[in-house]
């Protein structure tokens, strides 16, 4: 089971590392990432396995949409169906 998880946001020290640390902690492997910061706008879009996550789906959401206000970013995290299907033709 995948999950997308996308951050966005002014440029600052440590998305990377504080969103990534959230998914080692619950479990979570990180697959796949991709960024790009233009001037100041920072975006990532990560594709995670969270098949043996120690965490609910809900939590996880939580917790890093947590991260995200604290940091003054919007982080989003959706299971990879839903995000296909919302991004079907």
């Amino acid at each position: 089971m995948r999950a997308v998880i996308t951050v966005i946001g002014k440029d600052v020290v440590g998305i990377l590392a504080k969103v990534s640390a959230k998914c080692a902690e619950s479990n979570v492997n990180i697959m796949e990432v991709t960024q790009s910061v233009l001037q100041d706008l920072f975006a990532m879009i990560m594709m995670v396995d969270i098949e043996k996550s120690t965490v609910e789906f809900s939590a996880l959401s939580k917790s890093l949409t947590q991260i995200g206000e604290d940091m003054g970013l919007s982080i989003h995290v959706m299971h990879e169906d839903i995000f296909n299907s919302m991004h079907r033709i």
